[in-house]
């Protein structure tokens, strides 16, 4: 592919790229890279002046900028076609998808896959190997369901989802159309539901359902359960990282995004937009107001307003948390200053 082509393909107008400005900048792109890493005949991005060391000893044939004068003329002097946008990350992502398409098996069943007779399939479904579908499941059209998927009974997958090796899709769980379900999630699994007696625990059965709305992605090996009455419902949009659990009974906004081995007790409600970083854990039945932020390691245990940013354990103002952190690298320093301080007997 041409980079003009890129250009055009992307939807820029001419007069953001180095073609008006050098003409010969026209080279054959032959896939991407990262910047420090890109050879000749590969597309890369800069997403701030920051990197401008990064674009002088690159190897890429064509850059993707943001609207910085300073890197334009860096790139034409070092002979880089490059096109600018306020946005050279989306752009980025946007171009690797002309380059890359994920692996799809055709639209066949294997022979080995065991599908119920009650299934209901649609159209140019790809069903893998050793695949299992239960009794009254109803798969969209489009749907791409890879080897060693379990679907039980009663569940509901939107057209042109795709559910990875060894996911599993519990009982009456609704998945909408375009989702990603990646290996090894479980989606609708009983919630965590047992009642203290004198003599242990009493099991509530959960006779709930999960619901992912369109457009929701789950990454591998997490957990989104069941609870004993209602729905588990994910809103259209969100994106779940891998080794996230989410309790019984959460409601989650849409275009939230929620990052690894974050946990959800349960009946937890995020807004949408919410983003919680890394290894977060949000106690019982907690709300987070639409687009707030829950840094890393963050421990939240009561409501959070909308559009807060908060850290720590438990959690704080964000900017607080910085003030407290810095202060608790200086504790022995000030312990010692405060004995001195000490009156002596």
């Amino acid at each position: 592919m041409k980079f003009s082509q890129l250009v055009q393909q992307l939807g820029f107008s001419p007069e953001v790229t180095s073609l008006p400005i050098a003409p010969a900048l026209d080279p054959d792109l032959l896939g991407v890279a990262a910047v420090e890493a890109a050879a000749k005949g590969q597309l890369s991005f800069i997403e701030s002046e920051r990197y401008s060391e990064q674009l002088q000893s690159t190897a890429a044939s064509g850059l993707i900028l943001p609207e910085s004068e300073k890197l334009q003329e860096l790139a034409t002097a070092h002979q880089i076609a490059w096109v600018a946008t306020p946005h050279p990350r989306l752009h980025f992502a946007q171009a690797i998808a002309l380059f890359y398409q994920p692996f799809r098996p055709p639209a066949t069943i294997h022979p080995t896959a065991v599908i119920d007779p009650t299934a209901s399939l649609g159209e140019n479904v790809a069903i893998g190997a050793y695949v299992t579908i239960g009794a009254g499941v109803k798969i969209g059209a489009g749907c791409c369901i890879h080897p060693q998927v379990v679907i039980y009974s009663e569940a509901e997958i939107g057209d042109r989802t795709v559910l990875h090796a060894h996911c599993v899709i519990h009982e009456r769980s609704r998945i909408g159309p375009d989702c990603v379900i990646h290996s090894g999630a479980v989606i609708g699994a009983e919630g965590f539901g047992f009642v203290p007696t004198p003599k242990g625990w009493f099991k509530m059965e959960q006779s709930g359902c999960t619901v992912l709305e369109a457009g929701v992605e789950v990454g591998c090996n997490s957990a989104i359960d069941r609870p004993a009455v209602g729905e588990t419902r994910i809103r259209q949009g969100t994106k779940i990282d891998n080794l996230v659990q989410i309790g019984h009974g959460c409601q989650i906004g849409e275009n939230c995004a929620i990052s690894s081995q974050t946990g959800l007790a349960g009946r937890v409600q995020l807004g949408a937009g919410v983003v919680l970083a890394g290894q977060v854990g949000i106690a019982d039945g907690v709300k987070l107001g639409t687009r707030a932020i829950a840094t890393a390691k963050t421990g939240i245990m009561n409501d959070i307003q909308a559009g807060a940013v908060v850290s720590g354990y438990p959690e704080m103002p964000h900017l607080l948390w910085l003030r407290v952190f810095s202060l608790s690298r200086r504790l022995p320093e000030l312990y010692k200053t405060l004995r001195q301080l000490q009156p002596k007997e």
